[in-house]
């Protein structure tokens, strides 16, 4: 059973950063493509990021472009997402979640099959 769990959440000032962590079980972090998405209040929940099999593809939306860093670690079996010069507009409930297949980018946002719980993330002074 696959289970994901995001920490990190918390309130932080604009300009201010914080990192995310996505702790996976049941299934090798490395494995499937991995995403972090978001969802404001009173808007559609919106893919932000996305880490595919290979490592070394990632996409990232263009409002996070630049700021935010996904990345993984196989030995804690962890996703995160690094994200600096934080604005209000980032404010947002954010998930992890772990796609049916390896591949990710700006035309895969569909079939991401297990989730986490959330974590809510506030940029406000």
């Amino acid at each position: 059973q696959v289970q994901l769990a995001e920490y990190g959440g918390e309130l932080v000032p604009p300009g201010g950063s914080l990192r995310l962590s996505c702790v996976v079980s049941g299934v090798s972090v490395d494995y499937y493509a991995m995403a972090w998405f978001r969802q404001a209040p009173g808007k559609e929940r919106e893919g932000i990021s996305c880490i595919g099999r290979s490592a070394s593809r990632t996409y990232y939306i263009d409002s996070v472009k630049g700021r935010f860093t996904i990345s993984r670690d196989k030995a804690t079996n962890t996703m995160y997402l690094q994200m600096d010069n934080l604005k209000p507009e980032d404010t947002a409930v954010y998930y992890c979640a772990k796609r049916k297949f390896y591949l990710c980018g700006e035309q895969y946002w569909e079939d991401y099959d297990d989730w986490g719980q959330g974590t809510q993330v506030t940029v406000s002074s």
